[in-house]
This record gives structure tokens, sequence and C-alpha cells, in this order.
């Protein structure tokens, strides 16, 4: 007599079974919905700066310091200025660079796909002239060879406009093409008359030219007026004494026209580096400096390129809240899990309801498939006929024993025993009616 296995409480077996192929589906979705959605951000990004010894290469060291500390590698690639970054990031050659307000329109820029991080700083029109030039009026630079940098830098596209609201032809003087520094060395050797580069306080060539002997900063004295004609400038006022105070340096309040620096972006730049790029940018720029107040950027306003919808909610309502309490990778990860939450949630909850059933007919099937070989011995008995039905019963008994013996080593949780003891009294009942048809047959031997 075999053994008979004993009851269990629970089949974890045809759980994982049946279960199993549900589950793998549902993590393989997900997975799959989590990589496509919204992949991880890049471990590298290109940033375009400026020339050489500019505030746009200043700020870009800082941002790379900044995005290091996150393990995010920022590659920095040197440009003529503006136009030429705008260039790189239509090429795809940067994902994010400076750009200067007024370098393009609002509608060209969405055009090509661009968006705006923020305003990060006011970075003035300086014009350095000669001390002996005595120019107090835009119109006095007629005749004089002034350097407006190259064409990619957006400068000399500024200052034609502001030219020509003086009256004042780009042919009427001797324009140069030469980058900040070696434009530098030509005024400082006394080879040009005046030099014009639109720069952030901050930038070396600044400091440098706001205490060398023999050269003095142009005073926009009409700066009110330029804000007014050309939207994309505004009003600043670099302080008396704000470079030394002690030597008096500058002796007197100067009036500047300032366009804003601009962090511009592809629009498919990911969302946590945008986020990233962003917080950095609060930490560099949201002090007070020589034209701003403390908190004034960075900002959502002064660019004319739309914002993007992550920097946006940076300036409503601050970093993300996981960011607070967990490392940049942690929080981004548990921040895109809401993709993932909205997978698993569409799958489980029809797959809740198919699993159960599935895990009873499983359980049950081990005593149903019996049934039908129960059946096949009724039907052998009914076609058993003549001096032969007396073998067949033997064979069907015998049959029956076998099926009995199985039967017993079936292993089933409590709450289905119901079944397996209805199948071995049907075994019994099959059983006892191929008895009666031998002992009916015996009498007629």
């Amino acid at each position: 007599m075999s053994k008979i296995r004993k009851f269990t409480q629970f089949s974890f077996r045809d759980l994982v079974a049946t279960a199993g192929p549900t589950v793998l589906t549902i993590v393989a979705l997900c997975a799959l919905a989590y990589l496509l959605v919204d992949p991880s951000p890049p471990r590298s990004v290109t940033l375009g700066t400026g020339q050489e010894n500019s505030a746009y290469e200043e700020f870009g060291k800082k941002y790379a310091a900044k995005l290091g500390k996150h393990g995010i590698k920022v590659t920095l690639q040197r440009s003529l200025g503006s136009q030429d970054n705008l260039q790189h990031l239509n090429e795809g050659k940067v994902d994010i660079a400076f750009v200067q307000s007024g370098s393009t329109e609002q509608a060209e820029a969405q055009r090509k796909g661009l968006v705006s991080i923020g305003s990060l700083f006011t970075e003035p029109v300086w014009l350095f002239l000669r001390e002996d030039a005595h120019v107090t009026q835009l119109t006095g630079l007629k005749g004089l060879k002034i350097n407006l940098g190259p064409e990619g830098s957006g400068v000399p596209k500024l200052f034609r406009q502001v030219l020509a609201l003086n009256g004042v032809e780009p042919g009427d003087l001797t324009i140069g093409a030469l980058e900040n520094t070696p434009g530098t060395v030509e005024l400082l050797e006394g080879r040009i008359d005046g030099l014009v580069f639109s720069s952030g306080p901050d930038a070396p060539l600044v400091q440098m030219l706001l205490q060398t002997p023999g050269f003095k900063l142009f005073d926009f004295s009409q700066a009110e007026a330029y804000s007014r004609r050309l939207p994309f400038v505004s009003h600043v006022v670099l302080p008396r004494g704000i470079v030394d105070v002690g030597r008096d340096i500058p002796a007197q309040d100067y009036h500047l026209i300032a366009p804003t620096a601009t962090l511009v972006a592809r629009e498919d730049l990911h969302p946590a580096l945008i986020d990233l790029y962003v917080q950095a940018a609060s930490e560099i720029h949201g002090g007070t400096g020589w034209f701003q107040q403390q908190g004034q950027f960075p900002s959502a306003r002064y660019t004319e390129i739309p914002v993007a919808r992550e920097a946006a909610k940076f300036y409503k309502d601050g970093a993300p809240l996981l960011q607070h309490y967990m490392s940049f990778w942690l929080a981004n990860f548990f921040d895109r899990m809401w993709v993932v939450v909205v997978a698993l949630a569409a799958l489980v909850l029809p797959l809740s309801k198919v699993v159960p059933p599935l895990y009873v007919w499983r359980i049950r099937s081990r005593v149903y498939r019996w049934y039908g070989q129960l059946r096949t011995v009724e039907q052998e008995l009914e076609a058993a006929q003549g001096p032969q039905r007396a073998q067949v019963c033997a064979g069907l008994l015998k049959r029956l024993d076998e099926i009995e013996e199985m039967v017993n080593q079936i292993s089933i949780p409590l709450a289905f025993a119901d079944g397996l003891y209805g199948l071995r009294s049907h075994i019994n009942f099959v059983r006892q009616r191929v008895k009666n048809a031998d002992s009916a047959i015996a009498p007629a031997k």
C-alpha cells in the first residue's frame, strides 16, 4: 500500500506556478515603461561657454564643479559667444549653453526646439576707450577704430542696434572683429581706440580694464532711454567705488545698458539635468552682486525663450522635496517611480482577479483529471460482452487499484480536501460497480 500524502495548509508551489508568469509580465512591462517613458539621466553633458577669460567661461567652471559633485561630468566647450552657442545648440554639438538675451526670437527658439532654464545675471555692455578719445556721446565714435568682437558673440548685432538709435552707420567707424582677449591687447598697445564686449563684472578682462590707467569706461547716460527702445536690455548702474572703495575706483557712478545672460538648452535635455542645472544656478547666481539684489537671479524673467517646465516649477515651488533628504540619483529614481506605479496599477488590478481562479483551477485539476480515468473504466465495463467480460472486470479492478494508489499520493491544501475525498469515494463507487458486474457473471458460469 502506498503512503498517503499529507495535507498542506497552502501550496506555495502552485501559487508560484500560477502567479509567476503574471508577476514576470508585470515586472517586464514596468521595466519597459521605466526605461522608455523616462530614461535615466546621462552621466555627461556638454556646456557651451564663451571666449577665453570671459564670464561665461568662469561660470562654466563653477557649473562643472557643482554638477561634478553629483557624478555628472560637464564638458566645457568654448565659443565666440551667444550666436555661436545658438548654432552649436541647433547642430547638437552642445546640450546647454550660455546665451545673451536678444540673441534670438521666441518663435525661432520654439521652432528650433530650445528652452530656457532662466536668466542668470546681467551682463552690461562695456565700452572701454582710450582716455584721450574724449568721447561723451556715441556719435563721437565716428572715425574711430572700435573692436566689436566676432559676429558669433552677439555683441556686434546688439551694438549696431545701439548705434542705429544714435544715427551712426557701421561705415562711419572702423569695426574690428577680434575676440575679447586679443582685442584687449590691441587696445593696450594703442592700435585701436576702443573695445566693446558684453560680460558679467566678474570677467577678468573687466576687472583688469577697470583698474588700468589710461583707459576709461563709457558712461551710457541715456541708458534708461535705450532700455525703453530695446526691450531685451535693462538700465543698470555701476556704483562709485564698487571696484575698490579705498582707491575710489571707479570715481563716479556709471550708467550702463545690460542684456541678461541665460542658460538655454535643447528641449530633449533630460528633466533631471534641468532640475540639477537650475539648482546649481540658484547657488551660483542667487547672491548679491554689482548689479543685482539677493534672490533676484536666477529668474524666469528677462528671457524671450520659453522657460522649461521643470525650471518654471523650481522658481515657483523650489527644489524637489526628495532632493532635500537624499542624493540626486536616489531622489531621481524615486521621482521616476510614478511611471512604474501607474503601469503596475494598470496591470495588477485586472490580473488580481485572474490569479485566484487560476490557483483554484490548478489545485482542483489534480483531482478532476482522474475522473476521466474513471469514466474510461466505466465505458470499458459497459462495452465488455460475452465470456471475455470476467477477464475485463479483473483488469479494470487492477486499474482502479493503480488509480487509487496514485490518488493517495496527491498533495493538496486542506481547503480542497473535500474534492480529494470525493474522488476516493467515487473510485470505490466504480470499483463496486465492477465487482457487481463480475459477481453477476459468476452464476452464469
